[in-house]
């Protein structure tokens, strides 16, 4: 079995289906998804299986400061100029990782770091060497570790640069969204193109042979043809990778994004041409489209980890790093084991007050089940390869998948007689070129979880 690469010579997205099938769902990040931690479980569970692994590490560090709000934002941030806000976060981020430290065994070696936010390089070059000290005073990061950071052009100096360079950084996520001057002030987000060129120049100039390039596609006053324009300017910078997201309007959630009503947001139809388009151009490009809303050249690591289906998804997004233990530091920050999903508390005062008394600042956990894990490696496989190898399934777990998912198996009759999937000697599950952009709506098939909560998730387009 291959995975399938889809042509842009024979792309053709049909709306009428893609209507039928826009309708909430998971972006599958986890199983179960963050809607099922609980506060319920006890951390001391949860501590417990972080000091059984024995793995790889993964790290995350979050990091919530902004100097403004950009209105579609949904992150865990906190606004403000005050940049001796850093260096309190910087303090208590030491404590909690000493105190987790406390919980791990040794001879763990850290093959891979993220930094996210907020806005990493609101930190000053020197919060940035003294983040660095601590971090590699009590892990030991692999010499060719992936170590990745989000930034924002409109804040970034080449200092930021040179600094997160000594960290390690090998892989750069620029964060630009949409081009159009009036799509940015519409989103609180003025960017010049100018500013994007210059962090771009400096990246490539420290030797960042890796860049990223965030975009989103559904915000106000876009269309067709202001998409079009700001792809052909990044596709200008030539980029490794692109992760274009949808713009998931949950004000619910995330209440600045009401502002954002304020000028017109693109209808459904408006949205399924700009995927429609931005497939198109990045295939026509020579990108390959890993699936949901990443896209990288031939040649990149994730592009391979998929032909070799080793690819594997997490909080932040695709990965190439298999069996890892991600470990997550920071108010919000989510880890993951083998069994366990723990996530820490967002208020930053609670999440000060839990280090102040000795305590890992866990807010809520979730311990799978067997059904979970079972479950969730479909679900990986479906998302990650863009097929499901039924006797892979049956072979890893002692099953015997077609009586273990048989009530599933009975209700894939209607994806297959829409042409999303193909199920080749029942056996083997093949997502078709127009299944992938609907791929969030295939792996909801193998979630019993949704009836619950689906109407608190975003649209699947």
């Amino acid at each position: 079995m291959t995975t399938g690469t889809v042509h842009p010579s024979a792309f053709q997205i049909d709306l009428d289906l893609i209507r039928k099938y826009n309708r909430p769902g998971p972006r599958y990040t986890s199983y179960p998804t963050a809607l099922h931690f609980s506060e319920s479980v006890e951390n001391n569970h949860l501590i417990e299986q972080a000091h059984a692994e024995t793995g790889p590490i993964s790290l995350y560090i979050h990091l919530p400061f902004c100097h403004s709000m950009c209105w579609f934002c949904g992150c865990t941030k906190i606004i403000t100029h005050n940049q001796a806000k850093a260096d309190r976060y910087i303090d208590y981020l030491e404590k909690e990782i000493k105190l987790f430290s406390q919980h791990m065994r040794g001879n763990r070696s850290v093959v891979q770091m993220h930094l996210g936010g907020g806005s990493p390089n609101f930190l000053s070059p020197p919060q940035i060497n003294r983040l660095n000290t601590i971090i590699r005073r009590h892990f030991e990061l692999e010499p060719d570790a992936e170590i990745s950071v989000e930034l924002d052009p409109r804040r970034l100096t080449q200092a930021h640069v040179e600094a997160f360079c000594s960290m390690g950084m090998n892989r750069a996520s620029l964060g630009i969204q949409d081009c159009d001057p009036n799509i940015q002030q519409a989103i609180h987000r003025v960017q010049p193109s100018s500013m994007n060129e210059q962090a771009i120049g400096w990246l490539r100039h420290a030797g960042i042979q890796s860049l990223n390039i965030d975009l989103i596609y559904g915000l106000p006053l876009q269309t067709s043809a202001s998409f079009a324009a700001t792809l052909a300017e990044c596709l200008s910078y030539s980029p490794e990778r692109f992760a274009i997201f949808s713009y998931a309007h949950v004000p619910w959630s995330a209440p600045a994004q009401k502002i954002l009503e304020r000028n017109a947001l693109p209808d459904a139809d408006t949205k399924m041409h700009l995927l429609k388009s931005i497939v198109e151009t990045l295939l026509t490009a020579g990108y390959q489209h890993i699936g949901m809303d990443h896209f990288a050249q031939p040649t990149d690591p994730l592009v391979l980890a998929q032909q070799n289906k080793t690819l594997q998804r997490n909080f932040q997004g695709y990965s190439t790093h298999a069996d890892t233990e991600i470990i997550g530091f920071g108010m919000s920050s989510i880890s993951q084991t083998h069994i366990t999903y723990r996530q820490n508390i967002k208020d930053i005062h609670r999440y000060y007050a839990a280090l102040d008394a000795d305590q890992l600042p866990i807010e809520r956990g979730y311990r799978l089940t067997q059904d979970d894990i079972i479950r969730r490696e479909t679900i990986m496989r479906i998302m990650c390869d863009m097929e499901l190898d039924f006797s892979a399934i049956s072979r890893h777990f002692n099953i015997d998948f077609a009586t273990y998912y048989a009530a599933e198996l009975i209700h894939l009759t209607n994806l297959q007689e829409d042409g999303l999937i193909d199920i080749q000697d029942n056996n083997c599950l093949h997502v078709t070129e127009q299944g992938r952009f609907l791929i969030r709506n295939i792996a909801m098939h193998f979630d019993p979880y949704l009836q619950a909560a689906n109407k608190r998730y975003s649209k699947t387009v």
